[in-house]
């Protein structure tokens, strides 16, 4: 079995999501990227759009409006300046 990625979301007010997945999508300002467990370790800042968490068959979409994603050997860390999670349907 493949390892998972170690994944926190992070907003001023609370942690919004933590926890092991197996891929996460987010919106950079450079353009969208993905990061899979064991990713090489980088920084960017985000613009708005969705984060989308991937776990098995299961999918979470969360709408963050700015903030910057850190990758390194601990995992991924989004600090959001706003997060809010997208009703599912």
């Amino acid at each position: 079995m493949a390892g998972k990625l170690n994944f926190s979301l992070v907003s001023p007010e609370r942690e919004v999501f933590s926890g092991l997945v197996d891929q996460v999508d987010a919106p950079g300002v450079e353009g969208d990227f993905g990061v899979l467990p064991d990713h090489a370790p980088f920084m960017t800042a985000l613009r708005e759009g969705a984060v989308t968490i991937r776990d098995g068959a299961s999918v979470r979409r969360f709408e963050v409006k700015g903030g910057f994603a850190d990758v390194n050997a601990g995992g991924l860390t989004i600090l959001a300046e706003e997060a809010a999670e997208i009703a599912a349907g």
